[in-house]
């Protein structure tokens, strides 16, 4: 009789692992600017804990059991995944400046997102592209898709939080920030329309909508945060100064956007899990929709500061504890699930 994989197999940790990174971050951020420091720090501490353990299981990963996370970097179902190795170091990098006064730490992780960065987009990316065996939309195409766009907007605002701590090189480093923001908001559009087609107009199972489809709502709540950034930083470039009125108009619209998806995620949910009965039990995946929740509290915060919007303040005040709720049950699924990895290790 084989016995049961445990949870502690490395050579099956999900290509989108570092999503607990991301959503412990931006929960943590939100926490903070939602007026509850030690919360923040907390969670901060911890994440300071879980990135490099984290890592260091990937590390393990790509000398070990390098057979099996090549068909991963592969597969147009769980390659963007992978992008979460982008958002993960520059979400804890924002935690570096805003909680920890760390530029330096920070921008050291800055680095090492953007490396992540290039030699995904840049080659893992094309090898989707020019692969010779490519599945449906069905089966390849899902929210998930939208990590490319979570990563790159991720770089712009850590790189924007960053510039006014390199004064020498604060208004090229603002620039390389817009550029980001510019990049990430086009592959949006690219990625979205294709993902409204797919769950509009081809079969959409129960099972098929999977907590990643949060991130619909998460990217465009990030771009609006990096929006933010930038409009906060104006005053430190002449370029973002002349772009003023386009990045307030865009930022609104992100945000805009960013609340439509609300509801109809939550709709969609109740369909899932009440009308089709999928069962709400742990999930790695739901790590990808508490990013958007902690997210969306963390840049309507943001608008309201630089864009001056107080009658919006109930949004976040609410949002910040359904963020930490979400991340909470969240939480304590992973550690029942590695619990009963254990267990079964021991039978």
């Amino acid at each position: 009789m084989n016995a049961p994989r445990s949870h502690f197999d490395v050579s099956q940790l999900p290509p989108n692992i570092f999503a607990i990174v991301m959503a412990t971050g931006i929960v943590s951020l939100a926490a903070n600017g939602a007026g509850y420091p030690a919360l923040a720090n907390a969670l901060f501490v911890l994440n300071a804990v879980l990135y490099p353990l984290l890592l260091g299981l990937l590390l393990i990963r790509f000398l070990t059991h390098r057979k099996k996370l090549i068909p991963d970097l592969t597969d147009h179902a769980k390659a963007p995944g992978f992008f979460t190795l982008v958002a993960g170091p520059c979400v804890l990098g924002s935690q570096f400046v805003l909680l920890g006064d760390m530029p330096i730490v920070a921008t050291v992780l800055l680095g090492v997102g953007l490396a992540f960065w290039l030699a995904l987009t840049y080659l893992m990316l094309p090898a989707l592209i020019t692969a010779g065996s490519k599945p449906p939309p069905e089966r390849g195409l899902s929210g998930a898709w939208l990590l490319v766009v979570v990563g790159t907007q991720a770089l712009s605002v850590l790189t924007s939080q960053l510039a006014p701590r390199l004064p020498g090189a604060g208004e090229p480093i603002l620039f390389a920030a817009l550029t980001f923001w510019l990049i990430g908001s086009m592959i949006y559009l690219w990625i979205i329309s294709q993902i409204f087609h797919r769950i509009v107009f081809l079969p959409l199972a129960a099972n098929d909508l999977t907590p990643p489809y949060w991130i619909n709502m998460g990217a465009m709540a990030i771009a609006t945060l990096a929006g933010a950034r930038l409009i906060g930083m104006a005053g430190r470039s002449g370029l973002l100064t002349e772009l003023l009125p386009f990045l307030k108009g865009m930022t609104l619209l992100f945000w805009a956007t960013a609340t439509w998806w609300i509801p109809m995620l939550l709709a969609l949910g109740a369909w899932r899990h009440l009308s089709r009965h999928v069962p709400l039990v742990y999930d790695h995946g739901y790590w990808a929709a508490v990013f958007p929740l902690g997210m969306y509290t963390a840049c309507t915060n943001a608008i309201i500061d630089v864009i001056n919007l107080p009658y919006l303040g109930l949004i976040p005040a609410v949002f910040v504890w359904i963020a930490i709720a979400a991340w909470s049950a969240t939480f304590v699924g992973l550690i029942a699930h590695v619990f009963r990895g254990q267990l079964i290790n021991r039978t």
